[in-house]
């Protein structure tokens, strides 16, 4: 059983580099519906996003997205609670805005994405069970959630782009690099960062993760198995040498 001593996103999701006119707030986790939900300290839930929004009222926000996703409905709620906020509001994408983090990307009134971050949309999931009545059903609640979604990205394409082009991309699960995405959506392209890592679980269901993501996946694991492998020999030879020093 998980424990939960506390709210393990209030200190993660305090406002950051306050100032009298901007704050910043970063989506660095999985989207969430709630604190119970929150396995890590950097999955977001939309009740600790209004407490930020509300604590930042009136203020310019820079918001920085680096997320596979997740909960549809709470992505949603979050992006329409951005949507409302009094402020003017500074999207940049520093890895990935994946799934429903794509859609809290198109929050901002300028979205910003490096030209080697990516922006991922694909048609909604779900894991369900039931008989062949209800998974019938289930697929049509999963077609009107994808319609809600569609509508955002609707609301944000350029001049002149036809939102079946968009819906086709949905269909087929597409990576967009920052100047692939600048083709279809009102965002702006940055110079290239240095990559910020995702962790490896929000990439787990995509079927075209792109190459250049999961070479980084594989050094970063072999990087942290010869960190475990260092503190392990290290643990041991401690080991042995307090046994040598009993014996002594």
């Amino acid at each position: 059983m998980k424990n939960k001593k506390k709210d393990n996103l209030k200190d993660f999701l305090q406002i950051k580099n306050q100032t009298d006119t901007s704050a910043d707030l970063h989506f660095y986790g999985d989207i969430v519906s709630s604190w119970w939900g929150a396995w890590d300290d950097a999955d977001q839930y939309p009740e600790k996003v209004k407490d930020f929004l509300d604590e930042a009222k009136g203020k310019d926000l820079n918001i920085y997205v680096n997320s596979g996703g997740g909960s549809v409905f709470a992505g949603m709620a979050i992006y329409n609670m951005i949507k409302r906020h009094q402020g003017h509001k500074t999207v940049y994408v520093d890895g990935l805005a994946g799934s429903i983090a794509s859609v809290i990307a198109l929050a901002g009134d300028k979205v910003v994405i490096p030209s080697n971050a990516y922006m991922m949309i694909h048609k909604p999931w779900v894991s369900t069970y039931g008989n062949s009545t209800e998974l019938r059903a289930q697929a049509d609640v999963l077609d009107t959630i994808e319609e809600g979604i569609m509508n955002v990205y609707k609301d944000n394409l350029k001049d002149g782009v036809d939102i079946e082009l968009v819906r086709e991309m949905v269909n087929n699960e597409t990576w967009l690099t920052g100047e692939e995405a600048l083709n279809y959506f009102n965002i702006e392209v940055s110079e290239g960062i240095d990559a910020v890592a995702c962790v490896s679980e929000c990439y787990e269901g995509y079927s075209k993760v792109p190459k250049m993501i999961l070479n980084g996946l594989k050094m970063e694991n072999k990087r942290s198995k010869k960190s475990e492998e260092i503190e392990n020999k290290a643990k041991l030879e401690k080991e042995k040498l307090l046994l040598e020093l009993e014996l002594i």
